[in-house]
């Protein structure tokens, strides 16, 4: 197929911006690199979108492509979105567990065809390879996170925040932080790093985060070999796999990766101190990158950083929040502002309870 009859990229380049809330908050200069803006609302609209436009570049007969996916949620979504933009159908099928907000939302997105079926994420998975695919020949295989052009995706997030970086008159970022499900934007943001070839890019440090009930990767790393958590127990469920991709496990173990887990009271108040300090509304797999601003954590994480360190938060978005689902979290883990800093410069400081009592 020629190049020229598809889009270049069915996914945006997005902005990079000083955070003056969460630098002061932290300590040092934070960026945020606002994928929360991509088509699908989250950072899979790059590694899904190259995936779809590599097969259809690929393939024999491209006008025959039909996309299937198992997630019911953002790669799901992104790749409903970008099979949208490559004018190709896009089948889904999610476990029936999935909440409606999501089913409404991938069809609104324009799937072809959205199909509940089985009681876990595995049980759909399986229903799609041995029924749907089966009986389709042009359907093609999306997998959320696990494959190569799925990384070199999301390595194009680098790249665009160097050149960014350059733009506003800086070298390069002195850390990183993303969080890890499957481990795909991990794969990404480290290939990404090491294609820079300049001295900020070898030195950069990558804070790699997950919530407890969802640590496969912090466990493997633990154990030196790779582990299959039992269950998924997190309300952050867009980092809910159980095992880590064998790539990000090879891939971490470089000296540049700091591995961390926090609390899901923790990536719940990023959520909610986030949309008080810049006004964005992210999912709790998006809030945990976020919480490392507050209270002091991301000095206890990476005490090497200085007040003039460039720390580039990816906000990798999310599409499964609502003003309801913050109001919640508020109500149900609001007792963690009690170590909430008296900083009055902050704004979401100033937003907490009238109860809490700041510590200084």
């Amino acid at each position: 197929m020629g190049s020229t009859s598809l889009p270049s990229n069915p996914w945006i380049e997005t902005p990079l911006v000083e955070s003056s809330a969460l630098s002061k908050a932290a300590g040092c200069r934070i960026f945020l690199k606002l994928e929360n803006l991509q088509p699908s609302g989250s950072f899979k609209s790059r590694g899904i979108g190259a995936l779809l436009l590599h097969s259809l570049i690929h393939h024999d007969d491209p006008h025959t492509v039909h996309f299937y996916c198992s997630s019911g949620g953002n790669a799901g979504l992104a790749c409903v979105t970008a099979a949208r933009t490559l004018k190709r159908p896009a089948t889904v099928v999610v476990p029936l567990t999935t909440k409606p907000l999501m089913i409404a939302k991938l069809k609104n997105a324009g799937a072809y065809e959205v199909i509940q079926v089985g009681e876990n994420w595995k049980e759909a998975d399986t229903y799609l390879r041995e029924r749907l695919l089966k009986n389709e020949e042009g359907g093609v295989y999306v997998p959320p996170f696990d494959h190569p052009e799925v990384w070199e995706g999301h390595s194009t997030l680098v790249s665009e925040m160097a050149r960014q970086l350059q733009d506003q008159g800086e070298t390069g970022a002195d850390a990183m932080v993303c969080s890890v499900g499957g481990g795909g934007l991990l794969c990404g943001v480290l290939l990404g790093l090491e294609r820079q070839h300049r001295p900020w890019s070898k030195s950069c440090k990558v804070l790699a985060l997950e919530t407890e009930g969802c640590e496969s990767l912090n466990k493997a790393l633990l154990q030196g070999e790779l582990i299959t958590l039992p269950k998924i127990t997190t309300i952050a469920n867009s980092l809910g796999a159980t095992r880590v991709a064998q790539k990000a496990f090879d891939l971490a173990q470089k000296h540049n990766v700091v591995s961390a887990v926090l609390s899901d009271a923790e990536a719940a108040m990023g959520c909610w101190r986030f949309a008080d300090d810049e006004r964005i509304l992210v999912e709790a797999a998006c809030g945990v990158n976020v919480a490392v601003c507050y209270d002091g954590r991301l000095k206890k994480l990476l005490p090497e950083l200085t007040p003039e360190s460039k720390v580039v938060i990816v906000v990798c978005g999310g599409s499964n929040v609502t003003l309801e689902t913050l109001m919640a979290y508020r109500n149900e883990y609001g007792w963690i502002e009690k170590w909430t800093t008296s900083d009055t410069e902050v704004p979401s400081t100033l937003s907490a309870p009238n109860e809490v009592m700041h510590q200084d």
